[in-house]
């Protein structure tokens, strides 16, 4: 499937394989609070209606209104509140009013805040390195195509028909593209998106992606750049954060990962797929970049 793709970006989301745990409308009224730091998960929110202040582990509060959405790949804490926060008290609990609805806030306030949440999970075994590509958190405003594209996946949610799995993982691979390319590239951290927005790295990006089981080398990286070689790896790790063969070898790992996974092909065949000349090629270079055999990774997902 992997070797069509050829978009970075869409490669990536391809590999990362999300899918949905959770999706439910939360109404909120009055002043109230809600606050979870046990978490390790994608989390996306589109503000239908009214807006809420948002505090997410490790980032600047964001206030967000209606037609606003954010996604943060990687979750692990975040307090949600009114707009005018309530005394500190702890956690609110949320009441569940219907299915897939919760209330927060008191009973017999007026609802001043409709939101659609969801949690997700990425199965890609390699997910941790795929989300280290990825921005912190996306905050996006006035997007029309994203904010239609929450409710259908919010309803499939619900339902229970035919090939509702396989539609949930188009829904959100289209969710996460549209959010990621929807940011502003200048204001993100170091990272595949950065880099796609330079015209000379995203030619190289290409070659890494759509070319993983070819000869790569930073010379022909920055001939495909356009620039020198040694400008090209200045600006390649400025922009992306690694050095260029460190991504490549990522890259290739995280494919061979998803293939290991999978079990139908021998190591000769990943190596070859990934751009490794014989299986002791391959498998010195996974244990390097891994810590144990292919052998040993499979047999560990196999169990």
């Amino acid at each position: 499937m992997l070797d069509s793709i050829e978009d970075p970006l869409s490669s990536v989301v391809t590999l990362l394989k999300p899918a949905v745990s959770i999706s439910k409308m939360v109404e909120a009224g009055g002043q109230w609070q809600v606050e979870r730091h046990d978490m390790a998960s994608p989390f996306y929110c589109a503000i239908v209606e009214g807006g809420c202040r948002v505090e997410v582990t490790g980032q600047a509060p964001v206030t967000l209104s209606a037609g606003d959405f954010i996604l943060i790949p990687d979750l692990h804490g975040f307090r949600m509140t009114s707009e005018v926060p309530p005394e500190p008290k702890g956690p609110g609990r949320p009441l569940e009013i219907g299915p897939g609805r919760v209330r927060l806030g008191p009973a017999d306030a007026p609802v001043g805040m409709r939101a659609l949440v969801g949690h997700c999970r990425f199965e890609a075994p390699a997910s941790a390195l795929l989300v280290s590509l990825l921005p912190e958190m996306i905050h996006v405003s006035g997007h029309a195509r994203l904010m239609a594209l929450v409710p259908v996946i919010h309803e499939e949610t619900r339902a229970d028909r035919p090939g509702r799995k396989l539609i949930l993982e188009r829904l959100l691979e289209v969710l996460l593209i549209e959010a990621l390319r929807s940011g502003a590239a200048v204001d993100m951290p170091a990272g595949l998106l950065r880099g796609l927005s330079d015209p000379r790295l995203a030619a190289a990006l290409q070659r890494i992606h759509s070319d993983a089981g070819g000869e790569i080398s930073v010379a022909g990286l920055a001939k495909d750049a356009g620039m020198s070689r040694s400008g090209f790896f200045e600006k390649f790790r400025k922009e992306i954060g690694r050095a260029p063969m460190e991504y490549v070898t990522d890259w290739r790992m995280a494919i061979a990962k998803t293939l290991l996974r999978q079990g139908k092909l021998t190591n000769m065949e990943i190596a070859l797929r990934v751009g490794y000349g014989s299986a002791s090629a391959f498998g010195m270079a996974f244990v390097r970049h891994e810590g144990r055999s292919p052998g040993a990774y499979a047999g560990k997902q196999s169990r």
